[in-house]
């Protein structure tokens, strides 16, 4: 046999600069909708937008880059780790395709079992 039938291709189990980038823009879009977080705080990354839109103090994108980063950055630092955390960890069970179980940690008589049927009314 050829030894590069015998090659497989494996997905990298860091995700690489993309996969990275997207799972903090997501981080961030959650965090923004989250009542949780300080809305004094959300001005970080709103207003680092904003910078690169207004005609820029240095010539070039490396100072955008270096203010978008840094607001970023700043923002996910100072929200509350437990909500950075819970959303973390949302989006990474997304991205494996993982599927909670909706009845764990919930005890039996919590569950409720029933029938659903609808009844013809006749018209």
């Amino acid at each position: 046999m050829d030894s590069k039938s015998d090659r497989m291709i494996r997905a990298s189990k860091g995700g690489g600069i993309f996969q990275g980038l997207t799972i903090q823009i997501k981080l961030i879009l959650r965090l923004l909708a989250d009542r949780r977080v300080n809305p004094l705080l959300k001005l970080l990354p709103i207003g680092s937008i904003i910078y690169m839109l207004v005609p820029d103090i240095m010539i070039g994108p490396l100072d955008d880059a270096a203010i978008i980063w840094l607001g970023t950055y700043l923002f996910i630092e100072l929200c509350p780790p437990d909500v950075v955390k819970e959303h973390l960890d949302a989006i990474k069970r997304i991205s494996t395709g993982e599927i909670p179980d909706p009845l764990q940690g919930k005890k039996e008589e919590d569950i409720v079992d029933a029938e659903f049927w609808e009844e013809d009314k006749g018209s």
